[in-house]
């Protein structure tokens, strides 16, 4: 995911107005040597020539191509700009988050724009080695002990801040947007029956969540489709929130909430969810995610992953990996397959729901960008530009196909106990 974010003060425009008109800028005078004019142009070029305008810390502008342009960037002062040269992937997130870059005009679109360039371009941009740079950005394990200090630092922020931007249910995954006039709240709701549909779910019968976040898919289950479920999750706050809805509706002897690692997950069920969550197992943990899945189903039982994922094996961006998810990966295809393939499941069903992901998370930022003002209450305005920029990158990532979201549905061998139609 790529990052871009910019202080409070200077707003941007919603991602479907015109971008703003760029405001004069304060130079600090200081002179901008031959070589380092060179540099902002070969790091331009770096990055495919994209149409976009680099403000030097004297005021100079520096440009690789005539066409209009969504954005400038402004660079505040020398120290940054070598930072963002020598390290692009993690400084650039560092820079906008501290204020020390600023991006005028629509974020998304300037997101977007350096995505489409620079894979075409299929450079970094960076004067360092790739390979050094790996070894500086290393990421977090995903150990018993290491998945839940990482799930920790992510979702155990407070529900009162995920609650000022999430959906009424507080759901944390991609949306289904079956009709483009659809609020959030149904999009997420007709996610969660969409999930339900594909796993051909029975009362009576039992499942096994892995990943459980707040506890709205869970809670629906037991709800409106009469079975029993049993979910796990390592994040302290989202399982003391469950808990108390599913107390508050009477659903606690249907529904039970596990604060513990997925590895530990016991019992013989009829069905496995998991939304979400595989991205943070980490790919040398798919083969154990694989034996858990055959440890819990039955001879008839059947699951349905949804994940974020991509098209082409390629490292977490370090700035997400160290501000926003760490531990995180989102896996190909092929990688899933680890989890699959060893216990001798089928696959049954693959859906990529990218752009429905993308719509998610436009509103997620129209939400979190009107309630800015409590969130930096809450931390302060380096948050509100750090998380600015994670919902910003992830909108363009979406948007032009550097992520994409599968939902696969699987079951084991043989068995003719599965659905037959995506509606069924």
């Amino acid at each position: 995911m790529s990052p871009a974010n910019l202080p409070s003060t200077e707003r941007q425009p919603s991602r479907r107005s015109a971008p703003a008109r760029p405001k004069p800028i304060a130079v600090s005078g200081r002179r901008v040597s031959g070589i380092e004019r060179f540099l902002a142009r070969y790091l331009l070029r770096a990055v495919g020539s994209p149409p976009l305008r680099l403000v030097l810390w004297n005021g100079e502008e520096i440009a690789a191509s005539d066409a209009p342009s969504p954005a400038r960037v402004v660079l505040r002062d020398r120290a940054t700009f070598w930072k963002v040269l020598l390290d692009p992937n993690y400084r650039f997130g560092e820079a906008y988050s501290d204020g020390r870059l600023v991006v005028e005009g629509d974020l998304v679109a300037f997101l977007e724009t350096i995505n489409r360039t620079r894979s075409a371009a299929g450079r970094s941009g960076s004067l360092v080695p790739s390979a050094l740079l790996r070894r500086l950005h290393r990421a977090a394990a995903n150990t018993v002990r290491g998945a839940r200090r990482n799930i920790h630092r992510h979702y155990d922020l407070g529900n009162d801040f995920y609650r000022l931007w999430l959906d009424d249910e507080m759901v944390y995954s991609g949306a289904y947007f079956s009709s483009p006039s659809m609020t959030l709240e149904e999009a997420q709701r007709a996610k969660l029956d969409y999930v339900c549909r594909k796993l051909w779910l029975r009362p009576g019968e039992t499942v096994v969540e892995i990943g459980g976040g707040w506890g709205a898919l869970g809670l629906l289950l037991a709800r409106d489709y009469g079975v029993t479920v049993k979910s796990y999750n390592v994040s302290r706050e989202q399982v003391q929130f469950a808990r108390r809805r599913a107390k508050a509706e009477g659903l606690d002897s249907r529904v039970e909430f596990v604060e513990d690692d997925y590895r530990n997950a016991a019992g013989r069920f009829d069905a496995l969810v998991s939304l979400g969550m595989l991205e943070h197992v980490g790919a040398a943990h798919y083969r154990e995610f694989g034996r858990v899945a055959d440890r819990c189903l039955n001879d008839g039982g059947r699951g349905l992953i949804q994940s974020i994922g991509q098209d082409r094996s390629s490292e977490t961006n370090p700035w997400i990996e160290r501000r926003i998810f760490p531990g995180a990966y989102p896996p190909t295809l092929r990688e899933m397959m680890d989890i699959f393939e060893t216990p001798g499941f089928s696959v049954l069903d693959v859906e990529n729901l990218r752009l429905h992901y993308a719509e998610t998370l436009r509103r997620w930022l129209d939400r979190f960008e009107a309630s800015a003002g409590r969130v930096a209450e809450m931390f302060d305005e380096r948050f509100v530009r750090t998380w600015r920029l994670y919902l910003s990158g992830s909108i363009a990532a979406f948007s032009t196909g550097g992520l994409q979201l599968f939902q696969v549905v699987f079951a084991r061998s043989g068995s003719n106990d599965v659905p037959r139609t995506r509606n069924t």
